[in-house]
């Protein structure tokens, strides 16, 4: 199956330390003929950190992809009937936006367009950055796997013995986790191997 001429929606949180594995990726998307429309959270328009400064990241989308960015909920909800998406993909989603997801809260413009990916029966694929998937948010991630259309870039520890509750996903899968969701297939295996000694 091609990507070329899907319209793909793109969020991004605030897991600011991902920001560099997921950039190639929406080119990836881009580049295979995709229509990529992002989206951002408060966090990622708004706040500057060691991974760099908002408006370097926010710029650097733009020279990636010549769609608007999505940045308000009201800007998010033509997204539902009015402009449905192929797929809606978050990459990052943090440990934050996903417990927030998996208990049905929208309060930014990225979880709006998934909601309104979910009510038009679309795919939104899932790619988790998180220190706490094997902690508290670990229900949060088994319920959303469990859920009808919802799909996740494989995933691993990124550092067992420092971090051990802490899961990340392998960004470069993204393309084909989105190619694979919209055929109505989780790409496999979803844990793969992240640590490296």
């Amino acid at each position: 199956m091609s990507l070329k001429g899907k319209h793909i929606g793109f969020g991004l949180t605030g897991s600011h330390c991902t920001y560099e594995e997921v950039m190639p990726e929406m080119e990836k998307l881009v580049s295979l003929g995709a229509k990529v429309t992002p989206f951002v959270t408060h966090t990622v328009q708004s706040t500057d950190t060691k991974f760099g400064k908002s408006e370097d990241w926010i710029e650097r989308i733009k020279s990636i992809t010549d769609e608007p960015i999505v940045n308000t909920i009201p800007l998010a909800e033509p997204f539902g009937p009015a402009t449905p998406l192929d797929c809606m993909v978050i990459a990052p989603i943090t440990g934050n936006s996903t417990s927030k997801f998996a208990n049905a809260l929208t309060d930014s413009p990225v979880l709006m367009g998934a909601k309104a990916t979910l009510r038009n029966g679309k795919p939104v694929v899932l790619g988790i950055s998180t220190n706490d998937a094997l902690g508290l948010n670990g229900v949060n991630i088994m319920r959303l796997m469990a859920t009808k259309n919802i799909y996740f870039i494989p995933f691993g520890q990124d550092h067992p013995y420092k971090k051990p509750n802490s899961l990340v996903a392998d960004m470069t899968r993204l393309a084909d986790t989105v190619e694979a969701a919209i055929s109505g297939e989780q790409i496999q295996p979803v844990l793969v191997q992240r640590y490296n000694q």
